[in-house]
């Protein structure tokens, strides 16, 4: 899962950003609102929630809440900021945010809050994926194998690993090329060689099938990868 984090103070931003990563999400950090504006507007990023502080160099946080909104776009938006006058939170709100987080606050309130953004997102997509005997839970972030008559398995996965496999069973039976692959999840400028999609995914095949588990991830020709799903 994709966040857009705009935060203009480093040491918040890099805290933040330490702690969704630990998470397992895929986490584009911005310092200020024209750079988060030119992720959003460029097309090529699909983010799940945006976390959005007020007070920010170049666009305000309001402002780019509100230009979001403008464009139909209905990611859900959790405020970050110090005012907590109501006056300010109802303008918040007003203008588009889904929720309102003020600083200082704890990064497990932050990440319970992001919790129930997803669970109401207009895009709600299943907590419990599942591939065969493999389920993935999205909420505690977790893959394990089930098979008859043996207690559930958990599958040991790197963040890298887990957010590859979430994305193929998000996507069954559809071929997925590199470019797709990378831009959903690599982050923002991220040095990432030619290869690095073929690369993890066989570290991926290699740790499933150390691990017992038969997931059918083809590769396509010229053309990608895709995870065959059977009813």
């Amino acid at each position: 899962m994709r966040i857009l984090l705009v935060e203009d103070e480093f040491d918040l931003g890099e805290a933040i950003k330490r702690v969704l990563l630990q998470e397992r999400y895929i986490v584009d950090w911005a310092t200020d609102g024209q750079m988060a504006w030119n992720y959003l507007d460029c097309g090529d990023f699909s983010y799940a929630i945006a976390v959005l502080d007020w007070l920010l160099p170049g666009l305000s946080g309001l402002t780019l809440l509100q230009r979001m909104r403008d464009r139909g776009w209905i990611t859900p938006v959790l405020m970050l900021t110090a005012r907590d006058r109501m006056a300010d939170k109802i303008a918040g709100l007003d203008a588009g945010a889904d929720d309102y987080l003020v600083k200082p606050f704890q990064m497990e309130e932050l990440l319970a809050r992001l919790r129930a953004l997803q669970r109401r997102s207009p895009h709600l997509e299943p907590q419990i994926l599942r591939v065969g005997s493999l389920y993935l839970d999205c909420g505690t972030r977790t893959v394990t194998q089930h098979n008859p008559n043996q207690p559930p398995r958990t599958v040991e996965l790197t963040n890298k690993e887990y957010q590859l496999l979430e994305y193929l069973m998000r996507h069954p039976n559809q071929v997925l090329n590199s470019e797709q692959i990378r831009n959903q999840l690599w982050e923002v400028g991220a040095e990432a060689m030619s290869n690095v999609v073929a690369a993890q995914m066989r570290l991926l095949r290699r740790k499933l099938e150390s691990c017992g588990v038969e997931v059918p991830i083809e590769t396509v020709r010229g053309l990608g990868y895709r995870l065959k799903s059977y009813p």
